[in-house]
């Protein structure tokens, strides 16, 4: 089971030059859409006197939602190469946006889709890659008689615990990597009195 996936740890930056074109390329980590719309949003700002703000982008562990973007380019010359580094490198829950201030010269298509590509990757060279787990996450309760038997299994499966009350009815909130959350709710759900949320 794939329950990893790799994508940048900060945003970065490159400038890349072409004919007197000049390229800013700008690389976000991101983990939804409201995050995509305020980084352009604040680009477009901050160079409201660029002739185009092309971008792409992926979601999601398997990279399952993407969108491309050329901004007044030539149709699939700016946004599908920038797209194309993000899926040629496995890169997902990231942004990239290319602003182009014109220089005067035609590059035409080829020289853009080269142009698009190359600012992409040097900004993708200029990230930190991080490599980044799928995780389930569960809520388990269990009386405190039994808490030796769930510490066991907690010690043996090593989950990350990221809350815990102690009572007569003990909560314990857990993540694990996908790949082993099945052998972990396997050993919980045989301690008797115990019950089990996926959240």
């Amino acid at each position: 089971m794939e329950d990893s996936y790799l994508t940048i740890d900060a945003p970065a930056e490159a400038v890349y030059k072409e004919r007197s074109s000049k390229f800013l390329a700008y690389a976000y980590p991101v983990t939804n859409e409201e995050q995509i719309r305020e980084h352009l949003d604040s680009l477009r700002k901050r160079y409201y006197d660029a002739t185009h703000h092309c971008y792409a982008w992926r979601l999601g562990p398997k990279g399952e939602q993407f969108r491309a973007n050329d901004d007044g380019e030539p149709s699939g010359t700016a946004g599908r190469p920038i797209l194309g580094q993000l899926l040629s490198n496995s890169l997902t829950d990231c942004l990239v946006v290319v602003v182009r201030y014109f220089g005067g010269t035609k590059l035409g298509v080829p020289g853009l889709i080269a142009a698009y590509k190359d600012s992409t990757a040097e900004v993708i060279a200029a990230s930190t890659v991080v490599e980044r787990t799928v995780d389930v996450a569960m809520r388990i309760e269990y009386p405190y008689i039994v808490m030796n038997d769930v510490m066991r299994i907690v010690k043996e499966e090593q989950p990350t615990v990221r809350g815990q009350e102690f009572d007569n009815l003990c909560t314990m909130r857990l993540a694990i990597r996908a790949s082993r959350a099945d052998s972990l709710t396997g050993k919980l759900k045989k301690v008797e009195g115990l019950s089990l949320d996926i959240e």
